[in-house]
């Protein structure tokens, strides 16, 4: 029985290879002329809502073949698992050009004779990094026009089939599919294509990749684009080449294009950061061996003979300042002047970089006829949610149209539960921190007692201390939480906007984007913050600690500072979050396709047809690009606003943007449906979240180097404290301790032993000894500290902020080569319109056309010399 399964099987595959001479892997029609511009995919399965189904696509399709559209079905039987139907969508050159006026399409109207730039003189040494010509360049460069039907002879149509590149097409038509309606349900007229996917009306949507990425298609008709980006672009192997920008933004359209011209941009400008971050940590490095402090830290003489006050109540003993020898020598590597000219540097840095980004953005807006493009062309047209959902209409004030508007009290209501939602999500990621302190308190104290008084810890007691560990494991746990809630929350997200009906697809990814941005930020950075700016500033000091909710004594920081403890807490999360984002990038899709395709990877070619190889294949998803700007977003917030306390951040950004531009071109030219095709003349909102986060960084550095870096205290103690003028800063450990004797502990605070019979012990901060009329409080120099840290602060803002100001305004956001370019295309398109006119109006006259008189003729002509003056 299985035999003959077996040979029927055999025979129904054969009759499908005789059923076809043509190859299944094309993506034309069975007549091999029409191109498939877009492909529905649905499974007939009989339960209760088959029929509402079935009368659904009937209506859907018959109103795509009214609105101009070919069809073509492929049967359930044709396909591998025998269960799916597909939909092949054309669209006849009526319907492209109809839809082209509409959408406001740019196409040629002559070839462009403005002279190219001159020639950089490192282009010899820059050689092996380029790509070849055509591949940068795959279409000649040419001045464009809006399309117009009724001006067809004034464009450079060669080809009816190809004068609409495939990504022009699929865009027209998944216009037409969102906008299309399927009939009426509970009294409401419904329609789109989005909506029939929810309700599983159709599985799939989606245009084809024109070939397999691992070979090109054996039609010649087809330009097998996929290939040439898999094989220029999309191996690791070529990472070290130039991004095909150009041949991006014609096979997936210019809102990704400019996605990968920002993320390349971003890593050039990460070169030198990263260049100047290594070498200031080289110094730290270098000078590891000079630096006083850790001297006298590690000296026994110095060191071993300053006891220091217990790390926990009862439990903790006293230990020695020389304990802690390896890790201030590492702390080092981080605090040291380096770190203000790096922080300084960052901040010129990052106005350089947006600045130069916004003059990158100007030339591609011009080279890929953006200039003219507004929004509101696709992006500030109503979402066909916000259409079917909105039951009122009111007069538009400039069409003076009837649309559909969203009342007040309705906005006001989705508005407040949306903003109570974020609130409570936010309000969970302060509590989470909170839990995460509380653990560092609750634990801190056990690592401190378990590390003094086990033996087999001893030899990596100095690296290890016990607020190291504390740190680690709590920064481990930090990033696990961080993750768990993330995945929460962008669900949450989705939901509250998608209930808030945003009028506009720009207006619903820019409320998408300050709601994922805010939960994201105080997600990721919340643990920096705390660690910089809170963590050891509320101490107390001995007999008189501050305690959180009264029981957990705060933490203190290392005799070395704080900053080391921000180093580690900054690169876990960071090196962790780039990890996980690349696996959920790449390994997961790739899993998912293996899985979906393992019973077809045995079939013959002419078996497994192109619509069914793309159907196999990830959806990208209309917030797929969201993804990639928020994950770029966040590293970059890491790589300014903590800067200060990690100077090899802007070289771990550096060394993931290499792979993570790998990693987002092969997995969308190889793992994912070809998206639709979509303008973008910006990143949009994101520009606006970079700026913010640009200033916000110099003051978050300006603070780290004031308050959680020891450089202010050494600076003072060097010019106004320091007794030794052969060696300024020998004795700043022991200026920088103070003093408490060990018979004023409360019961509660006194350690259980005291082997050794010491009599005072030592803690971090500037206070009055105990025989001193004002015993524990603080000192003069502590208020000349605070001054000089406040000081610092206000100058190196100021500073920092006037270059910055200084260097944007200095820099002009549009080249001049290509403001002359704009103006130059824009005199010759208006030249060639006018020209176009006048012809048509001569016409007109030599054929004796009463309504085109002289005057008109007249007035065109003066019109054409006005433009010339002009």
């Amino acid at each position: 029985q299985q035999s003959g399964r077996k040979y029927n099987l055999f025979l129904k595959r054969r009759l499908r290879i005789d059923k076809r001479h043509q190859s299944k892997d094309s993506i034309f029609f069975r007549d091999g002329v029409r191109r498939i511009d877009f492909v529905l995919s649905y499974v007939d399965d009989l339960n209760k809502e088959w029929e509402k189904k079935l009368e659904r696509r009937k209506e859907f399709e018959s109103n795509l073949q009214k609105a101009g559209l070919e069809l073509e079905t492929e049967d359930k039987k044709e396909s591998e698992d025998g269960k799916i139907f597909f939909v092949k969508i054309h669209a006849p050159w009526e319907v492209l050009i109809t839809y082209a006026e509409v959408l406001n399409i740019k196409v040629p109207i002559k070839e462009n004779d403005i002279p190219p730039m001159v020639e950089n003189p490192l282009d010899c040494v820059l050689f092996p990094l380029r790509l070849p010509e055509k591949v940068m360049h795959p279409e000649p460069d040419y001045f464009t026009a809006p399309f117009s039907k009724d001006k067809q002879e004034l464009y450079l149509i060669n080809d009816e089939s190809t004068f609409f590149s495939p990504s022009m097409r699929n865009r027209i038509v998944n216009y037409i599919l969102t906008r299309c309606p399927y009939g009426t349900e509970e009294g409401k007229k419904k329609f789109g294509i989005k909506r029939l996917l929810n309700n599983g009306t159709y599985t799939a949507a989606y245009p084809l990749h024109d070939c397999q990425y691992w070979k090109k298609a054996s039609d010649p008709n087809c330009d097998s684009e996929r290939y040439t980006l898999y094989m220029e672009w999309a191996r690791f192997l070529r990472f070290y080449k130039e991004q095909p920008l150009d041949l991006i933004r014609k096979y997936y359209g210019e809102k990704i294009g400019i996605y990968f011209a920002w993320l390349g941009f971003y890593t050039e400008m990460l070169f030198l950061a990263a260049v100047v971050g290594l070498i200031c940590f080289l110094y730290g490095l270098f000078t590891m061996d000079e630096n006083m402090s850790s001297k006298e830290i590690c000296d026994p003489a110095i060191g071993g003979e300053i006891i220091m006050c217990p790390l926990c109540d009862r439990d903790c003993e006293y230990w020695r300042l020389n304990t802690t020898c390896e890790s201030s020598q590492y702390s080092h590597l981080f605090d040291n002047v380096a770190t203000l000219f790096f922080a300084i540097f960052m901040g010129i840095w990052v106005t350089l970089f947006l600045e130069f980004w916004k003059r990158r953005q100007a030339r591609l807006k011009y080279e890929w006829d953006l200039v003219d493009f507004e929004e509101e062309q696709q992006q500030l047209q109503l979402r066909p949610e916000y259409e079917a959902k909105c039951t009122q209409k009111k007069k538009n004030p400039v069409t003076q149209e009837m649309e559909p508007y969203l009342p007040l009290t309705s906005q006001a209501v989705r508005f407040c539960i949306s903003g109570a939602t974020v609130l409570f999500w936010v309000s969970l990621i302060i509590a989470s921190m909170i839990a995460v302190i509380v653990y560092r308190l609750a634990v801190y104290a056990a690592f401190a007692s378990l590390m003094e008084n086990t033996q087999t810890l001893q030899p990596i007691s100095g690296l290890l201390t016990p607020q190291l560990a504390t740190s680690v494991t709590a920064s481990c746990l930090n990033f696990v939480i961080i993750m768990i809630l993330n995945f929460f929350y962008e669900r949450i997200a989705i939901w509250i906007t998608d209930m808030e009906i945003p009028r506009t697809h720009m207006e619903y990814e820019n409320r998408l984007t300050m709601k994922m941005f805010l939960f994201q930020f105080v997600n990721y950075y919340s643990s920096c913050f705390y660690v910089a700016f809170f963590k050891g500033k509320f101490v107390g000091y001995p007999g008189a600690y501050t305690y959180m909710f009264n029981r957990w004594r705060n933490e203190e920081c290392d005799p070395a500072g704080c900053l080391i403890e921000l180093t580690t807490q900054l690169t876990i999360v960071m090196a962790g979050k780039q990890i996980w984002g690349n696996i959920q990038e790449a390994i997961v899709p790739w899993i998912c396709n293996w899985w979906g395709r393992r019973k077809a990877r045995n079939n013959p070619e002419n078996l497994y047809s192109r619509w069914e190889q793309d159907h196999d294949l990830q959806t990208f998803g209309a917030l797929g690009l969201f993804y990639e700007y928020l994950e770029m977003v966040i590293q970059f917030g890491f790589i300014t606003l903590f800067v200060a306390s990690f100077p090899l951040a802007p070289l771990l950004a550096l060394m993931n943007n290499i792979l993570e531009i790998r990693v987002d071109s092969w997995k969308l030219t190889t793992q994912y449906r070809r998206p639709v095709a979509a303008k973008a003349h910006s990143i949009g909102v994101w520009q606006e979240i970079l700026n913010g986060m640009a200033i916000l960084s110099v003051v978050t550095n300006a603070f780290i180097v004031a308050f959680t870096s020891d450089m202010i205290p050494r600076l003072v103690y060097y010019y106004a404290y320091s007794e030794n003028e052969d060696s300024p800063m020998s004795g700043y450990i022991n200026n920088s301790l103070s003093v408490f004797q060990i018979s004023d502990f409360p019961e509660r605070n006194e350690p259980k032993e005291n082997p050794e019979n010491f009599v005072i012990c030592r803690y971090r901060d500037y206070r009055y000894p105990p025989d001193h009329e004002r015993k524990y409080l603080h000192t003069m120099q502590f208020w000349h500290i605070l001054a000089a840290k406040l000081a610092f602060i206000i100058i190196m803002e100021h500073v920092v902020f006037i270059v910055k100001f200084f260097v944007a305004w200095m820099i002009p956001d549009v080249p001049a080569d290509v403001k002359a370019k704009i103006k130059r295309e824009k005199y010759l398109t208006q030249k060639i319109l006018h020209e176009y006119e006048l012809e048509k109006l001569k016409e007109r006259l030599c054929q004796g056309d009463k309504g085109a008189t002289e005057k008109e003729f007249i007035a065109t002509e003066g019109r054409m010399e006005l433009s010339r003056a002009m």
